[in-house]
């Protein structure tokens, strides 16, 4: 029988718009501290630690460890333009599976803000969002109402960098930054500090009385291995690839995309989230702007899509943002999630692109 993975402990800071403060080492203490609490397990418990950043100090970094207790435990820090914070939770969840490791602890820490994309880089995403409007008849207020809806999570979160909530009208009237797609349509810069606790199912059962949620499935699927396209040329966009991602998935799972009942996903534009739900299997192709103005995508629909708000309003904090996607959807799966509780939410779906065009797609089960 597999080992199965189970996430026990999650802690996260506020996302913010503003690059963190010198205090960084105490920041990245507390939030490692919060998931440990969290988990109810001590730091000598951990096997490994795997870190994934911006270029910070490594003293900050064996100040903040040594704050958490963790001085002694085996450390692999990567540069965040090496390996992101998805790469690491499938790192971590390999290395558990293998039985090469019980406990990891995955850290995020986005300490500077990235420089955001020109708007040359982001005017073909206006092309491709011209194209399906003329392909499916689709209203450039549907690619809007999906940022309000956005924001209207997100003043639910007191962790969001962009909590203030915006009408279609605001959204519309918002400066152009890829006709038809105005500024409060894209994910800008952020920065914030996330960890998450992976254990082994035996390792959960001995530490973990309180609920637990599993790593049901895992598919990481990369550009070359669907079109033999260099890497990052897609933009986040590549629905082929989101595709192949989204069917090996439910493939290993045995689960399909109509039992999900939340899900976050890399909402990196409206365009983008738009596109996903029909790449993702969450509606059929061409329905998704259907399923935006039924608010199928929202609190009181079949779905409830990036409760957290996502990247539209936590911002894109590259070393971090992957993790808080887990830490929001085991909240929904504990049932903690506060006033943004989906009811019964029982099946999570994440869903991460990569810089380099890697898609990670995992889902998570209530136990």
């Amino acid at each position: 029988m597999q080992r199965c993975v189970n996430v026990i402990g999650v802690g996260m800071s506020p996302f913010s718009p503003v690059a963190l403060n010198p205090g960084l080492d105490a920041l990245i203490g507390t939030t490692v501290l919060q998931a440990l609490g969290d988990a109810g397990v001590s730091a000598s418990a951990l096997d490994r630690v795997l870190v994934a950043s911006d270029p910070i100090e490594g003293a900050t970094l064996q100040r903040a460890l040594q704050r958490a207790g963790l001085a002694r435990v085996a450390l692999q820090h990567c540069a965040q333009d090496a390996v992101e914070g998805s790469i690491l939770i499938a790192r971590a969840r390999q290395a558990i599976l293998l039985g090469q490791a019980e406990c990891v602890l995955v850290l995020g820490v986005q300490a500077a803000l990235a420089a955001p994309a020109s708007v040359t880089t982001l005017a073909p995403l206006g092309v491709t969002a011209c194209e399906y409007m003329r392909r499916y008849q689709a209203r450039r207020e549907t690619f809007a109402m999906i940022a309000v809806k956005a924001r209207q999570h997100a003043a639910l979160n007191p962790l969001s960098a962009f909590s203030q909530v915006l009408s279609l009208d605001q959204v519309l009237q918002a400066g152009m930054i890829a006709e038809p797609l105005t500024h409060p349509q894209f994910a800008w810069p952020s920065v914030g500090v996330a960890a998450v606790l992976l254990c082994s199912g035996e390792f959960a059962r001995r530490h973990c009385p309180g609920p637990k949620v599993r790593m049901l499935a895992q598919a990481c699927v990369s550009p070359l291995q669907v079109s033999g396209q260099e890497p990052g040329s897609t933009f986040g966009v590549d629905y082929d690839l989101n595709v192949a991602a989204a069917r090996e998935l439910y493939e290993q799972a045995g689960r399909g995309a109509q039992e999900v009942g939340v899900c976050e996903l890399h909402d990196s534009s409206t365009l983008g989230e738009l596109l996903l739900y029909e790449a993702l299997g969450l509606c059929p192709e061409g329905d998704a702007e259907k399923l935006v103005e039924d608010g199928d995508n929202t609190y009181g629909g079949n779905l409830v899509v990036n409760p957290s708000g996502g990247l539209l309003s936590l911002g894109q904090a590259v070393a971090a943002s992957p993790l808080a996607q887990c830490i929001e959807l085991v909240h929904q799966l504990r049932g903690s999630a506060a006033r943004r509780q989906v009811v019964d939410a029982q099946l999570a779906l994440q869903h991460q692109t990569g810089t380099d065009g890697t898609v990670i797609a995992t889902l998570y089960q209530r136990d």
